[in-house]
């Protein structure tokens, strides 16, 4: 899962991400040094870091044995592909969504973040949030894809992949009110929501509650 910032602020996106994540960023890497990755004190990453002109948001990697027959079968199901790399693509989805197909093999999932009270927090999960006209195409689109089964939630907005137990990161597929281009956003996983965004914005470098909810 890559988390995509700009540029000209990359050092001070990513000091936050490493602060309330656990880990440390990794030397710079890519031709204009516009990657990095996160890297935890156990475990494999599964975090990186992305340098990008725009304002930045989230996209996934996906993981493949087979990179030319994942790439058909992306383009089969209605994908677009963007860039064409030795190792990686990058795709859009029907609706516009940009994830990469990468070759690897997964790994072991780090433990979670403890927090001064011993509250404990993971990055866990990425949205998608799309609008109202493409939602169902892009459930549709995800679980063909993955051979993921898909799990209706309790409110009519929210999908979820049944991601394997084996991965880091579970996906939820989010249906906007109003229409929009598509993105994504990061969910964390806490033991105690409000003592780790009291953390959080204690001791993470520009972070602040911009709004308190019932999840």
């Amino acid at each position: 899962m890559y988390i995509d910032r700009p540029a000209a602020r990359f050092d001070e996106a990513f000091a936050f991400w490493s602060a309330v994540t656990g880990t440390e960023l990794s030397a710079r890497q890519g031709e204009h040094g516009e990657f990095a990755t996160l890297d935890p004190a156990t475990g494999d990453a599964y975090q990186a870091a992305q340098a990008v002109g725009g304002d930045g948001g989230a996209h996934l990697d996906i993981d493949v044995v087979d990179l030319d027959r994942a790439r058909r079968r992306a383009r089969d199901l209605g994908a677009t592909l963007v860039a064409d790399h030795d190792t990686w693509s990058l795709v859009r989805s029907p609706h516009g969504l940009a994830f990469c197909l990468t070759t690897g093999d997964g790994g072991h999932i780090p433990a979670p973040v403890a927090g001064p009270d011993g509250s404990l927090s993971r990055v866990d999960q990425l949205c998608f949030d799309i609008g109202p006209s493409g939602y169902d195409g892009e459930v549709e689109f995800w679980a063909t894809l993955t051979g993921w089964p898909v799990q209706r939630t309790g409110r009519s907005e929210f999908s979820r992949l049944l991601v394997p137990p084996r991965l880091p990161v579970r996906i939820l597929v989010q249906r906007l009110d109003t229409e929009r281009e598509p993105g994504a956003h990061i969910d964390i996983a806490c033991s105690d929501a409000e003592a780790v965004a009291t953390w959080h914005e204690s001791s993470a470098p520009g972070a602040c509650i911009a709004a308190r909810s019932g999840w």
